[in-house]
């Protein structure tokens, strides 16, 4: 089979990978690539094919099952994203009653709050980042009070979280998962040796199943660690993705000020149009897996194209349109894979689609002349294959 050098696409690849996407599902639903930072992979651009990767036993989340080491991981510590079942299950089991939607829902006039108090700053200048000024600090105010983090140490988060997730430099990746494994061991240490808190970091260190089990100090280091990128990062970008797409659907942004009703349908659209994780996180082969007429060998590093499955035209009609009525239209509405799929689905989905739900809807009740600012110059565009977003998104208002 050809490799695929991602590279030569160029950077249209990165501002619109959607066509290169259809081309790519043309000839069959896998491929050999290398990305631009040089790693090779296999990567499933299928919805059918990718939704049944997804749950696939042969395919493990684990890189040492098949002898190979991701050097992120072994300083995080055990998680969720590098574990198979049965640790997999052990460990959500025991931060799954913390996101419960009575839990999450709890949550709501705590979010409104923050939107509101962001919008108040925000507001008065008449333009802006959208990212800066709502789409990254709602986010990381919540998962920061959540977990008990206190709020001054959020722009310096947001400087490791960025590197992790759209690296760039492995050196970058490496120093930033370190400091940021360093400060949570820290602020571990200093909840177990203080009084009792009400934050969901203390909650993990008194929690318990049934059985007795509990999470070790590296258990609990995971976790915190994978809370705090995927409980912000994805949602920074759901929101500003939601907001970028509409404002270049002026039809779709009119019915949807004109009947809120169909809040939710934009939520879910924007999810599978322009949802902000492109691929899914590494799995490996541990026995030979087919995908079409095509064999991956044992060892081998598989991607599962999230953006590219849900832009299948053998599973969404029109897929290329953003409609979002879909979720309401006969025939048209079928489950998408942002979030996933399987035992690995987003633990947080919830809380992300409320807090994307509370902030574009306060947003464009508030700011009835929002439009994008065609001054400030083309976007960047986050670097990586995991994140699809861009760094700062200019509006007026």
């Amino acid at each position: 089979m050809t490799l695929i050098e991602l590279a030569d696409y160029g950077p249209d690849f990165i501002a619109n990978p959607y066509p290169y996407y259809a081309k790519l599902r043309e000839t069959g639903p896998v491929h050999q690539v290398r990305g631009p930072d040089g790693g090779r992979f296999w990567l499933v651009v299928g919805f059918e094919e990718g939704r049944g990767a997804l749950t696939d036993t042969r395919l493990t989340k684990s890189p040492a099952a098949v002898g190979q080491e991701h050097e992120p991981d072994l300083v995080s510590g055990p998680h969720v994203l590098a574990l198979d079942p049965p640790d997999h299950t052990r460990l959500r089991k025991l931060v799954a009653p913390e996101f419960t939607a009575r839990r999450v829902e709890s949550l709501r006039p705590r979010i409104q709050r923050i939107t509101d108090e962001l919008l108040d700053a925000m507001l008065p200048a008449g333009q802006g980042d959208l990212v800066d000024g709502l789409a990254f600090p709602l986010p990381i105010i919540v998962i920061c009070e959540l977990l008990g983090v206190p709020h001054a140490d959020r722009d310096v988060f947001r400087a490791w979280t960025n590197e992790i997730v759209s690296p760039t430099s492995p050196a970058g990746v490496r120093e930033s998962t370190v400091a940021l494994c360093a400060y949570l061991d820290e602020l571990i240490e200093a909840k177990r040796a203080g009084e009792p808190a009400d934050d969901l970091l203390s909650t993990l260190l008194r929690a318990r199943a049934e059985d007795g089990d509990r999470l070790s100090a590296d258990e609990l280091r995971g976790w915190a660690y994978v809370l705090l990128i995927a409980g912000h990062e994805t949602t920074v970008n759901l929101i500003s993705n939601a907001v970028r797409t509409l404002l270049v659907n002026p039809v779709q942004l009119a019915a949807l000020r004109a009947d809120f009703g169909l809040l939710d349908g934009a939520i879910e659209e924007t999810l599978r149009y322009e949802g902000p994780v492109e691929t899914s996180t590494l799995r490996f082969t541990r026995e030979p897996v087919s995908f079409g007429d095509t064999e991956i060998p044992v060892g081998e590093t598989v991607l599962v194209g999230l953006a590219s499955a849900d832009r299948d035209p053998a599973r969404f009609p029109d897929p290329d349109t953003f409609d979002i009525r879909r979720s309401a239209t006969p025939g048209r509405s079928q489950s998408h894979l942002a979030f996933g799929h399987g035992v690995h689905f987003c633990l947080g989905a919830p809380l992300a689609r409320l807090e994307a739900r509370i902030a574009l809807r306060t947003l464009l009740e508030r700011c009835p002349d929002l439009a994008l600012d065609l001054d400030a110059g083309p976007y960047e565009w986050l670097p990586g294959l995991l994140i699809r977003g861009v760094r700062r998104l200019p509006v007026r208002w």
